[in-house]
């Protein structure tokens, strides 16, 4: 397959794909012209690459997840610590943005939304966190 076939049937741009060889988290076979050759394992490792990246996960985390897939005598335990790590993650985002969400409500039922100029939006904007 070519880079656009292997785009069309993983999802993924060629560009991307393009970077992941770049970083060597897949490697194409090269023709004699110099053109990409890409397999169905590769293909299939880029539908991975495309659903671990689809879930959050960094591209180190993918890295370690292709290589602990390829690895037979792996330990589910390393790839649930992984897994769990980024949870973690995703979890503390959640908490920051529900407090960002908390106050941004908060200010905007305290502005009144009218022809006036003052605005508790705007005033909590220009606060100085330090203060």
């Amino acid at each position: 397959m070519n880079i656009g076939d292997v785009a069309r049937r993983s999802g993924l741009p060629a560009k991307t794909i393009r970077y992941y060889e770049d970083i060597g988290l897949i490697t194409p076979l090269r023709s004699a012209n110099g053109y990409r050759t890409f397999r169905d394992s590769d293909l299939h490792k880029l539908a991975f690459l495309g659903r671990a990246r689809a879930l959050g996960f960094s591209i180190e985390d993918c890295r370690n997840l292709m290589t602990l897939y390829e690895d037979q005598s792996r330990a589910s335990a390393d790839v649930k610590r992984i897994a769990s790590d980024h949870l973690e993650k995703i979890d503390a985002k959640l908490a920051e943005l529900q407090q960002m969400r908390a106050t941004l409500a908060n200010l905007v039922s305290c502005c009144a939304g009218d022809n006036r100029p003052d605005c508790p939006i705007l005033a909590d904007l220009a606060t100085d966190p330090e203060h």
